[in-house]
């Protein structure tokens, strides 16, 4: 299971993002990956997840399908540090990034809470296949492997980051098997959202019985997939 070759590059709002040149494929938007992360998971799918579950001895569980470069996750973690709840945060990477590509990412040009750089590095030290607790608030595990072969518990996760690569990129994440997976595996009333809005995704969706919505997308982007497991 070797990583692909990657190149850094800068995207609009001047934070990172991985190339992947065998694939012609972006981890992020290039139009601003970190305004990408914070518009399709978390004020369409974190927020609201935390507004729900208001009270503080509720935590909310979140599964990311695509770790990659941490982005989503730092991002979730900063969020705790300013709410009650507890995230369990569950995230399946295949192709873990090597330290030399993390340590290219240069979060330091447009990440200016220096805490959050130190977590970022602990998001990528920690061990994988084990919980880690970074914070009081924050409780990480990192799972190698495929989605396909990777057990998930049922009826669990309020809040899914679908982070997959583009359809066309990366079709065999993209099936109604897999959408079945991950319904099954969605507490009810729980959410799935990704930047894709493609037809094909959404069917995919609502055969494995999610309640499928565009709603606005990311700048850059016309609109983006939220699916609801009904309650």
């Amino acid at each position: 299971m070797s990583t692909p070759l990657l190149e850094v590059r800068t995207t609009a709002d001047g934070s990172s993002t991985l190339y992947v040149p065998a694939l012609d494929e972006h981890y992020h938007s290039t139009h601003g990956a970190l305004q990408e992360a914070r518009h399709v998971y978390l004020a369409a799918g974190l927020e609201p997840a935390l507004a729900e579950s208001a009270e503080a001895t509720v935590p909310v569980w979140v599964l990311e399908v695509g770790f990659g470069t941490g982005l989503n996750a730092l991002l979730t973690l900063e969020r705790t540090l300013h709410a009650p709840q507890v995230i369990f945060y569950d995230t399946i990477e295949k192709f873990p990034l090597p330290a030399n590509v993390i340590g290219q990412l240069s979060t330091e040009t447009y990440l200016t809470n220096e805490d959050l750089l130190d977590y970022h590095q602990q998001l990528h030290a920690s061990s994988w296949n084990r919980p880690v607790v970074l914070t009081p608030q924050f409780v990480l595990l990192k799972m190698a492997g495929a989605l396909q072969d990777t057990p998930l518990s049922e009826n669990t996760y309020q809040v899914i980051y679908f982070d997959a690569f583009a359809p066309e990129k990366q079709p065999d994440m993209w099936t109604d098997e897999i959408f079945a997976q991950l319904y099954a595996a969605t507490a009810p009333g729980g959410v799935l959202v990704s930047y894709c809005a493609k037809g094909s995704f959404r069917r995919s969706l609502k055969a494995a019985g999610w309640l499928v919505e565009k709603i606005p997308g990311p700048p850059g982007k016309r609109e983006m997939t939220r699916a609801r497991k009904a309650a």
